[in-house]
């Protein structure tokens, strides 16, 4: 009987059900998006290229580990990813071709050539297999074979490192996602730079290698879509970033969801609340009223769960697109797509719906019939001691997670932790909104009073401050969400940046050229040299620079901001530590640093100096030629100091770029972390639209009665517009303030400084954005309500 009963309400109030539905649809549809792509980063594969034809691959172990003893006495081995790719002994290849059944064993290098292309050694081109095309294999140092997709002809001319190449062949194939140049085997190898060690080993066929790989190198067999993982270190790198993009937007999509989805629901019981009071007047129960309302919850919920999982699969789909554009993962790392992200997103649709509506409903449906239609007359009355109970508390939950976000140092922790905290005050500023629009009405009423449209619109805020509240929250969400996901960066970027002009000073940097070459540039005074990467202490990830100072001590060629010890004498064996590494790892000037490198290699070095520009020059200095030695790409950039130098003729060495570009430390794909959580501004706009234009349709009984007593059209859309700009006011003093108190929080504890970076015209664009859509989104159902006869609209069935 509920659920029939359910179905009939459904079908006579759709446009009462819409706007819930419409939050939920989208609500679905981002939470299986932001499941794919964590169900992606756990489970995805990439399929092979260069090692296509190789049914095992014998290369190095691209992970440090270290074993951890629980205080229970369990013991447990952990792994991270390494950055640079890790090389492997040549003469392991001689004991593979002993092994009973190998037939082949083909060996390869593989090194950057022109920033673009990978080099390779012609012996390593049967593991795709390349075949030529036209010309003939190369057989001197100076001759290359290039792939079908090059455009060069055979007889023409490579340049490789300021030497000359001839091509003396094409290939007759070419990969999807990388240039390859094959190189003479001896060539290749100098070109690589790394004597007695070769990338990877193929093996033919697929044999039992064990007894080779426990030689204790650091050896690891690789088939099937393993060959890729360690063909693409990108895309094993990629898996991460999306199992921490996929569950921090999931998780933030998800809270962001239900604050929407118990918004909207407690705007359409609140509408509800004639009807609600009516049926407990004819003898309907509390348990039949909330029987009745989760049932139209639930229906309501399975038909937008179905509707919004089917589109975030398509969402998940555009985004896998996105971040090929932008580099963040690569083209051949395969989205998963299984049942399980729209299950779990039909489910958490169905639950939201469920929740929301029994939560809104539950006080309306207890009180008694009489007391209902009073409230449901007068536009309801004093705050729920539970819903003030819960405001508080989530003010306290504000507090301390501010105090928790301004200690965090590094961006791993404090990025959820930002996200989670403006969150927590959105929701504390929702349950206590009633309040603040009684007192937002009080003040701002006089100034409301001035006109007559005005003077309807602080009445009719004064009446009702719940529909007040309910058109706030979307608003607040939007501001405070916006500000925090766009202002984020820019404090990073700008405190990273003040930092790198304080700390160079160098007149241009300069990147694909040798230090020497730009040195023979007439009027350049200074060249440093420095390269970028990333070491493991234990298992925690550290930003790293090598520097070499060229013609002057580290401390002259590059200002770090040493606060303690001295960067004197810095040479081979030495260490530098930012302030935040030093206190994370509790290390001090004199002692030891025991460190992984990029492509696996420990070290251990001496603390000499600790410097506070870590956030423009990273965690760690370290000498050049020991970092140089232990990445893909040593070529790095170079700081030149030439101040009577014009840039177009260094610009003829080598491409010109500005200090803070060249070396100043950037969050890593930024452009990533924009478009994933425009994902969540999108849909507190959408929840913003949602709720104005469901508050607008209800009220079309309330603006008919307005006009039939003589009010104007004209005068009635000011009313409206007047009560939205009061609740868009408040709304933005509010949003506003939870971002700069989490913007402040987070600044504190990554620069330094409480004083986040806001660009005022980001700031105002957000604003004037907020401010359009509201209106919009107040005005156009307001015109289509007063479209009718004011005396049809009153005389219609409610």
């Amino acid at each position: 009987m509920i659920t029939a009963l359910a179905l009939k309400t459904l079908r006579h109030r759709r446009a009462a059900f819409a706007g819930a539905f419409v939050a939920l649809v989208c609500a679905a549809a981002l939470v299986c998006a932001c499941l794919m792509l964590l169900e992606t980063g756990l489970r995805g594969g990439v399929a092979p290229e260069r090692y296509a034809a190789a049914p095992l691959i014998v290369a190095g172990d691209q992970n440090v580990h270290e074993t951890v003893t629980k205080s229970s006495g369990k013991v447990k081995t952990k792994a991270k990813p390494l950055s640079e790719r890790v090389w492997v002994p040549a003469a392991a290849a001689a004991r593979l071709r002993g092994l009973p059944g190998v037939s082949k064993v083909l060996t390869e290098v593989t090194f950057p050539v022109n920033g673009h292309a990978l080099g390779h050694g012609w012996e390593s081109a049967g593991l795709t297999p390349f075949t030529v095309a036209q010309g003939r294999p190369p057989r001197e140092n100076r001759e290359v074979v290039v792939d079908a997709r090059a455009g060069l002809p055979v007889g023409a001319a490579l340049h490789v490192r300021g030497e000359a190449y001839q091509v003396v062949g094409v290939t007759a194939q070419a990969l999807p996602s990388q240039d390859t140049v094959f190189f003479s085997t001896s060539e290749a190898r100098r070109l690589a730079g790394r004597p007695g060690l070769v990338t990877a080993i193929g093996v033919f066929p697929r044999v039992d290698v064990s007894a080779v790989l426990s030689t204790g190198e650091r050896l690891v067999a690789y088939t099937g879509d393993e060959r890729g993982t360690v063909e693409f270190l990108d895309a094993e790198q990629a898996r991460v970033r999306l199992i921490s993009l996929g569950g921090a937007l999931g998780g933030t999509s998800l809270l962001v969801a239900i604050l929407v989805v118990t918004g909207t629901s407690a705007l359409a019981v609140q509408q509800r609340r004639r009807e609600i009071a009516l049926l407990r007047a004819v003898a309907a129960t509390p348990g039949q009223v909330r029987r009745l309302l989760g049932g139209e919850s639930l229906l309501v919920g399975l038909a937008a769960g179905v509707i919004g999982s089917a589109a975030g699969i398509a969402l998940g789909f555009w985004l896998r697109g996105r971040f090929v554009e932008l580099g963040a993962m690569p083209e051949n790392l395969r989205l998963v797509v299984s049942p399980f992200p729209a299950a779990a997103a039909l489910l958490a649709a169905v639950a939201a719906a469920w929740a929301a509506t029994r939560l809104s409903v539950r006080r309306t449906a207890r009180i008694r019939p009489v007391e209902a239609l009073g409230e449901a007359a007068m536009g309801g009355g004093r705050l729920p001691l539970g819903r003030s109970i819960a405001g508080v508390l989530c003010v306290a939950g504000g507090i301390v997670l501010t105090m928790v976000l301004s200690g965090l140092e590094t961006e791993a922790a404090s990025s959820p932790v930002t996200m989670l905290t403006a969150l927590v005050w959105t929701v504390a500023v929702t349950l206590l909104g009633p309040v603040l629009a009684r007192a937002a009405t009080a003040l701002l009423g006089i100034a409301l009073r001035a006109s007559h449209a005005g003077y309807l619109a602080a009445r009719n805020l004064r009446t009702d401050p719940g529909r007040m509240a309910s058109v706030m929250a979307p608003l607040t969400l939007l501001v405070a969400m916006t500000c925090t996901i766009l202002f984020t960066p820019t404090t990073m970027g700008h405190a990273s940046a003040a930092q790198v002009a304080a700390g160079t000073h160098a007149d241009y940097v300069v990147s694909g050229a040798t230090a020497d070459a730009v040195r023979r540039v007439p009027g350049v005074q200074a060249v440093i040299s420095m390269v970028r990467t990333s070491v493991r202490i234990g298992l925690d990830k550290y930003g790293a620079q090598g520097v070499d100072g060229g013609e002057r001590p580290i401390g002259q060629a590059v200002d770090l901001g040493v606060v303690s010890g001295s960067l004197d004498g810095f040479g081979a064996g030495s260490a530098a530590l930012s302030e935040s590494a030093a206190s994370r790892l509790g290390l001090s000037i004199g002692d030891a640093v025991r460190l992984t490198l990029g492509d696996g290699t420990p070290a251990e070095l001496k603390v000499v100096a600790v410097y506070s520009r870590g956030l423009g020059f990273g965690d760690l200095t370290l000498p050049y030629a020991l970092v140089a030695d232990h990445v893909d790409d040593p070529s790095g950039t170079l700081l030149v100091e030439a101040p009577s130098v014009r840039r177009d003729a260094l610009a003829a060495v080598a491409p010109v770029v500005s200090p803070t570009e060249g070396i100043g430390t950037q969050a890593p794909n930024a452009e990533v972390n924009y478009v994933a959580m425009g994902l969540i501004i999108a849909f507190s706009a959408i929840a913003v639209v949602n709720t104005l234009a469901m508050s607008t349709t209800d009220r079309s009984r309330e603006l008919a009665l307005l006009r039939l007593v003589g009010a104007t059209r004209r005068q009635v859309l000011r009313m409206l517009r007047l009560e939205t700009l009061t609740a868009l006011t408040v709304s933005v003093l509010a949003g506003t303030g939870i971002a700069l108190i989490t913007l402040s929080a987070f600044s504190r504890g990554m620069t330094g400084s409480a004083l986040p970076y806001v660009p005022p015209a980001g700031y105002a664009l957000v604003i004037a954005a907020v401010a359009a859509l509201a209106l919009i989104a107040t005005s156009l159902p307001a015109r289509l309500a007063l479209r009718a006869r004011p005396t049809e609209t009153i005389g219609a069935r409610q």
